[in-house]
């Protein structure tokens, strides 16, 4: 990683760190150190151990803020749904994470930069490092900044196909189904692209690594129309 990209990194996420190799630290997936034959503890696996800790601490305590009447079942739910691995994902696709990891040389070809896992994985390691640098405050606010916002809309996502069900069956009694539509790129490097339809009516097109994930999208599409 050159010292030009964590600068930009910085820049990015809005943050200077003290000791900028933590965040260079947070950004070495397990599959460069191994290449490199580092040290176990060289990897991002013991920041991501410790920001999983604070996200789920600093999620707990703004849905404990936020949502005053809702009982611990709901809650629970609520958090579950943002600290999740497809969420954790979204987030750090939003911050390009995945530009600035260190992967190996296999990992980078087959598709490691846009993989679910690692980017969660890596967001979470990233929290480590702000946490470690600049305290729990500045970690609070990384993660009110770049996964807490829109709150309602990472929830519907979450839920989006048992929820656009409940909307459907309240309807009528159109069946409703996910359709593969296409299929391309590489095994290691698939690309889904799945329609929600009713009948034979398209109500949302959803595209994904994943059959799950597209469907997901897809899901999420339809139920933002209904909304509409």
């Amino acid at each position: 990683m050159k010292e030009r990209n964590i600068e930009e990194f910085q820049k990015k996420i809005g943050i200077s760190f003290q000791n900028p190799k933590l965040l260079h630290h947070a950004l070495i997936h397990s599959s460069y150190a191994n290449e490199r034959k580092m040290s176990k503890e060289k990897n991002n696996e013991r920041l991501e151990f410790l920001g999983d800790a604070v996200l789920e601490l600093v999620t707990s305590d703004y849905l404990f803020r936020t949502y005053k009447r809702e009982p611990e079942g709901k809650l629970t739910k609520l958090r579950a749904s943002l600290v999740c691995e497809p969420t954790l994902a979204m987030c750090a696709k939003d911050i390009a994470l995945g530009e600035y990891l260190l992967l190996s040389k296999g990992e980078d070809m087959t598709g490691g930069r846009e993989r679910d896992s690692i980017l969660s994985d890596a967001f979470e390691a990233v929290i480590g490092a702000v946490y470690l640098d600049q305290g729990l405050e500045s970690a609070r606010k990384f993660v009110e900044t770049y996964l807490l916002k829109d709150v309602e809309n990472k929830v519907l996502f979450f839920d989006a196909k048992t929820q656009l069900q409940e909307i459907v069956q309240g309807e009528g009694n159109e069946t409703l189904h996910y359709v593969l539509v296409k299929e391309e790129g590489p095994d290691h490097q698939k690309q889904f692209t799945v329609e929600a339809r009713l009948g034979d009516e398209v109500i949302g097109m959803g595209v994904g690594r994943s059959k799950k994930t597209a469907q997901q999208h897809a899901a999420f599409e339809a139920i933002k129309k209904y909304k509409k």
